[in-house]
């Protein structure tokens, strides 16, 4: 792609992100959403392969069908209470039908089915920014309406999403869609609290983007799309496999790395909130999430190399860029909740 059009790109996904961040009224909101989805399109189909022209068109229809009904749940609470500011929206439809839209938007269940089929189509790169960057303005408004969004449906979204995002992990073999039902199940654990606590939301978010742009930027120095190429590829690295390894579990949940933090503490608010039975379904989802990603941590693990001579000879090159983006977000990935108590000690 040229460098030009690939900048006028890039700089329309910030921008369109950045008009929904800082807009208090709906068609400032739905213009940044709009400029969103058309510029991930064209680097989303730069492949020119029938996969990547069938992702892009599926997620175009999906966004599209989001954007409107969005607009429309926008009219619909302009026309009865005469306002158009993001945080009036006293209609409880209007309500109803932005949540939806921005759950399709997003990709919650049981609104996920374009989310798998979709990342599968991409290569790493757009996925990642799919997986990531395209999550932030959705979720901008979110963390606006929540007082006026009815707690029980956001509480059915997330738990509906942990047990999807959960079980068809399973039985997955491709990186990709594995990496979209983790997606599916993070999202679930973020809209189940946002009610209560949106600052725990915001704070899930933030460690999922960090330990999804690890684990991408990882399975992109690999090269590997599947979990056979993942079990080859420490052979080349195993310090990078070892880093792997331990991403995996973090995004998996398992304590203590930082993963387990967002979810320890959202258990800990929905048992204050005498929410048991959605915390007990959650919990055990967790373990499902978990087990996909002990398999994947097997299968990095399977043809480890015991000689450390191959360990230091990878690392011996000139540190460029995105490895320090790399080992930056691995070790925030990994090492953000054992170091807390830590730093906290450290602070007067």
């Amino acid at each position: 792609m040229n460098p030009t059009v690939l900048t006028i790109l890039i700089s329309s996904l910030g921008l369109g992100t950045t008009l929904t961040f800082i807009g208090s009224h709906w068609l400032l909101v739905w213009m940044g959403l709009e400029i969103n989805t058309l510029a991930i399109i064209p680097l989303m189909i730069r492949q020119h392969h029938p996969r990547a022209v069938e992702a892009t068109t599926k997620y175009f229809i999906t966004q599209a069908t989001a954007s409107a009904l969005l607009l429309f749940a926008s009219i619909t609470n302009a026309w009865t209470s005469g306002e158009w500011s993001l945080t009036e929206m006293i209609n409880p439809t209007s309500a109803t039908l932005a949540l939806t839209a921005l759950a399709l938007k997003i990709g919650l269940a049981p609104l996920h089915f374009w989310l798998p089929e979709v990342l599968q189509g991409l290569d790493l790169t757009t996925g990642l920014i799919l997986s990531t960057w395209q999550k932030l303005a959705p979720f901008a408004i979110l963390l606006q309406l929540y007082p006026l969004l009815n707690p029980n449906l956001l509480l059915s979204l997330g738990i509906l999403s942990t047990i999807i995002g959960g079980w068809g992990g399973l039985n997955q073999t491709q990186l990709r869609k594995i990496l979209a039902y983790s997606s599916i199940a993070n999202l679930g654990w973020m809209i189940t609290i946002l009610h209560y606590a949106p600052n725990l939301t915001l704070l899930n978010l933030i460690l999922y983007i960090i330990m999804t742009l690890t684990t991408f930027l990882l399975f992109k120095i690999f090269n590997s799309t599947k979990i056979n190429s993942i079990a080859s590829s420490s052979t080349k690295s195993p310090l990078l496999s070892i880093i792997t390894l331990l991403t995996l579990l973090s995004l998996g949940g398992l304590p203590p790395l930082s993963g387990f933090m967002p979810k320890w503490l959202i258990l800990q608010e929905l048992t204050k909130q005498s929410l048991f039975t959605p915390a007990t379904i959650m919990a055990l989802m967790a373990l499902l999430s978990l087990f996909f990603y002990l398999r994947l941590c097997y299968a990095t693990t399977l043809t480890m190399s015991p000689n450390p001579t191959n360990m230091s000879s990878s690392w011996r090159t000139k540190p460029n860029h995105p490895t320090l983006i790399l080992l930056t977000s691995a070790t925030l990935s990994i090492l953000l909740l054992p170091l807390t108590p830590a730093i906290f000690t450290l602070i007067p």
